[in-house]
């Protein structure tokens, strides 16, 4: 009967898994995705943030494209892993901006921007805990390519 009990646990254990980290991809990449047409369109907001940055506009246009690889790196199934490690890289660098430079609440946006920030730094960091092994893994490979 335990073995019936611990395959069971098991199971749920890895439907859980395979849950959520599926929603967390979808909601990291939605965010990623939905925020090009701001970069992309030069909307004033984000040539504000960018400007703020001293990086208007090639900053924007990079980032920007950077953002629609990773998210593209983070629905592909093979790929998924290095697109949500890129994203926490990412994310770092715009919760850091949001917090030296820019401030919480930018262009009166009651901190939405902020908050969208610390969703995919959660949801990144979420994910990469769950798939630590996956995640040492592609670290090796990279180190031993390296050597």
């Amino acid at each position: 009967m335990k073995t019936g009990k611990i395959s069971s646990i098991k199971l749920v254990n890895m439907q859980s898994k395979k849950i959520i980290t599926l929603v967390t991809r979808l909601i990291v990449a939605f965010v990623l995705l939905q925020t090009l047409y701001f970069k992309f369109t030069a909307h004033p907001d984000s040539v504000h943030i960018f400007s703020a940055l001293g990086v208007e506009p090639w900053g924007r246009v990079t980032l920007g494209i950077v953002e629609l690889i990773v998210a593209i790196l983070i629905l592909l199934p093979r790929t998924k892993t290095i697109g949500m490690l890129s994203s926490l890289i990412i994310i770092l660098g715009a919760v850091g901006s949001h917090l030296l430079v820019l401030g919480i609440s930018v262009a009166h946006d009651s901190g939405k921007l902020f908050a969208l920030a610390l969703i995919v730094l959660f949801c990144s960091s979420v994910y990469l805990m769950i798939c630590k092994d996956e995640l040492t893994t592609l670290l090796g490979k990279w180190k031993n390519k390296q050597a």
